[in-house]
């Protein structure tokens, strides 16, 4: 199977930024967009640290977009709904891991590094089967989505 190869949503070159993206990874579309849209602004020392709370089901990210029927959590500040999705926060961890990787090989100081713009789109859903009684099968999509995280260093 090939990888849809897809270029970034922001077109931003110059400087100072360094940029990371993974494709079509087998995670919620919905958690991801929710981890995007609250790690934006955040240094990348920050996220990776708070996303490792979610992971260890500490803390929790806050859902304002896909929050039906989504219950409240106790350890958010400032929000009610959210949950801990342990799954796409671990493949963030991964992309901001190698974003700060990028940012050291292009000669950034990796404390001073800000998340200035962080997307999550849905990918290729592949098609599967749900195997039912008396040899019928109803057919399944699997989500993935394409995470893109860009980066600026900033004094």
């Amino acid at each position: 199977m090939t990888m849809a190869r897809t270029g970034y949503a922001l077109q931003e070159k110059g400087e100072g930024i360094a940029r990371g993206k993974a494709n079509e990874l087998p995670v919620s579309p919905k958690h991801s967009i929710e981890i995007a849209r609250f790690i934006k602004g955040m240094t990348t020392k920050d996220a990776s640290a708070y996303l490792s709370e979610v992971v260890a089901l500490k803390k929790a990210i806050p859902f304002k977009r896909f929050n039906r029927n989504v219950a409240h959590k106790r350890c958010l500040e400032g929000w009610d709904a959210g949950r801990f999705p342990v799954k796409a926060a671990t493949q963030f961890i991964r992309l901001l891991h190698s974003v700060e990787k990028n940012a050291e090989y292009a000669g950034l100081d990796t404390e001073k590094l800000v998340i200035s713009h962080a997307s999550a789109n849905r990918g290729r859903g592949m098609r599967g089967v749900f195997p039912r009684a008396m040899g019928r099968a109803t057919p399944k999509r699997r989500e993935t989505v394409n995470i893109e995280i860009v980066v600026r260093e900033v004094e």
